[in-house]
Formats: C-alpha cells, sequence, structure tokens
C-alpha cells in the first residue's frame, strides 16, 4: 500500500480504501460493537451502518496521509492551523513544551508541523509494543522521523525527554491509550466513568514545563485542522495529595477531549471498548 501511495498517487489510492472499509465494516464485529457506545454519546442519536462506515473511513484516510505526511509531502494538504502562536512564542523564549494529543484525527499532522519550523525539535514517546513496526515505517519514509521516537519504558526515556525540553523542544504525548502495565484515573468522560493513563500528569508535574493540548482534525479531502490549545503553564502535584490532583487535572484534559469529540465525532479513531462495558 505505501509503495502504491506513493508511486501511483492520493486519488488512485483513495478509491481502495472504500472495499477496505466496507471489508472491516462487515467483518470486524468487536471493533464496530467499541465503536457503538461512543457514537452515541458524541452524536446524541441513534446510529446506523454509515456511521460506522465513516468512522472505518475517517481512519483510513488519515492512515494513507500519514504516509504523504511523513514522506515530506505536507504540501498535498490545506491545513488551517489554529493557535500555533502558543508554540512559537515558547519556542521564541527558549522553553521545552510537553504536547499532550490523543487518538482524536491525526497525529502526524502535528508531528510534520513542528519539524517544519526552523530549529524546533520534536519528540513523541512512544510505547514499546508499536515500536519495530513503526520504526521501519518511519526509515523507509523519512529516517529522521525514526530518531524522532522516544521508547516508553526504556532506560534512559526520561533524559531523552528531559534533554529535548531543555534544549528548547518540543515532546509528544497521547494521553488517552492505555495499555496494561499503565496506572490509572477514572474521569468522567460522556457522563460515564473511564480509565486513563495517569502517568501523564505525574510526567507533565516533575517536568515543569508548558502543557500544550493539540487535535489534528481531519474535514474531507484534503483538508485539516490543527488546534493548539494552553493547558497549563506548569503543572504541580502535592505529592500528598498525588491520585487525588492527578484526576483533576486528568478530568480537565478527559474534558477537553470530550468537547473535540463533539465537533468531530467521526475523528474518534480508539476502536476498542473504551469504557470496558463489555468486559
Amino acid at each position: 500500500m505505501i509503495w502504491m501511495a506513493l508511486s501511483v498517487g492520493r486519488p488512485a489510492t483513495r478509491a481502495l480504501l472504500y472495499p477496505i472499509c466496507v471489508y472491516y465494516l462487515a467483518c470486524s464485529r468487536q471493533a464496530s460493537q467499541a465503536i457503538r457506545p461512543y457514537l452515541i454519546r458524541a452524536l446524541g442519536r441513534p446510529i446506523s451502518w454509515r456511521d460506522l462506515y465513516r468512522q472505518y473511513h475517517r481512519f483510513a484516510a488519515t492512515l494513507l496521509d500519514s504516509v504523504y505526511l511523513l514522506a515530506g509531502q505536507g504540501s498535498r494538504f490545506d491545513i488551517d492551523i489554529q493557535g500555533l502562536d502558543l508554540l512559537t512564542d515558547r519556542v521564541a523564549r527558549g522553553r521545552g513544551c510537553l504536547l499532550l494529543g490523543s487518538h482524536l484525527g491525526s497525529f502526524d499532522i502535528v508531528r510534520t508541523i513542528g519539524l517544519t519550523q526552523q530549529d524546533v525539535e520534536i519528540k513523541v514517546l512512544m510505547y514499546e509494543q508499536h515500536m519495530p513496526i513503526i520504526r521501519d515505517l518511519f526509515r523507509d519514509l523519512n529516517p529522521a522521523f525514526a530518531d524522532s521516537v522516544i521508547q516508553t519504558g526504556s532506560p534512559n526515556a526520561m533524559l531523552q525527554v528531559k534533554e529535548c525540553l531543555d534544549r528548547g523542544g518540543m515532546v509528544g504525548i497521547l494521553a488517552d491509550r492505555l495499555v496494561k502495565e499503565d496506572q490509572t484515573t477514572s474521569c468522567t468522560f460522556f457522563g460515564k466513568l473511564a480509565r486513563f493513563p495517569a502517568g501523564t500528569m505525574w510526567l507533565a508535574s516533575i517536568l515543569h514545563v508548558p502543557v500544550i493540548l493539540f487535535f489534528g482534525i481531519y474535514r474531507g479531502d484534503n483538508r485539516y485542522e490543527v488546534h493548539f490549545e494552553l493547558f497549563a503553564e506548569e503543572i504541580t502535584i502535592d505529592r500528598r495529595h498525588r491520585d487525588q490532583e492527578v484526576q483533576q487535572w486528568t478530568q480537565r484534559y478527559a474534558d477537553r477531549l470530550e468537547y473535540h469529540c463533539r465537533l468531530a465525532a467521526d475523528n474518534w479513531f480508539n476502536f476498542y471498548d473504551f469504557w470496558e462495558e463489555h468486559q
């Protein structure tokens, strides 16, 4: 698929997404069952197969676009950036920033924006189980991206994060996805409790840098909207009340995530049982 995307172009490759998404709609019962509760809450109405198909197609389209973005072909896209001054102002002052993302929209659209700014370094914290495939993909498309990935849990991960921030760079992390070994905190999300990683806010409090939220929303065709929001100039957490304050900060994140989900419901790409309703 990567070879085809780069050889025959985006329009022809996009045409293949339609039968692929029909296949997943018909055969991926577990993913469809998991996404239904989210769509019902986000859309506020009963959903149909068209809603599910749209979700699959949006996801597939952003994956395809990631190939072009990582290959340095960002000029293909019409990108509306809101709040970029939040980054540029702090970079101009030599301040590193922690960027909190999510599985809403495209992560890679934001990554390319960071790398195209002169003298701005951006690294991404990524879980170990994703590393071999992602690193190979990055090396094939753009070797510079392979060096931008920091493996979460590696012995020198925190050192790499701190060094990047000390140089005035940016470090991105997806703050809505759990892995088995994560400590969690429960937050209200679309009116019902869901588990979020607890370590993200604790990490932010240790780093003492500005925290900025980002959302790379796909709007169809070649159009994206990138939103940057100041979350906190610095997150402080009292160790004596660690669990409570981590939950409060994470709830703030969940509230902003829900807000943007309501504006772009079809961009939610967490195809698993987020509220753990079917366990």
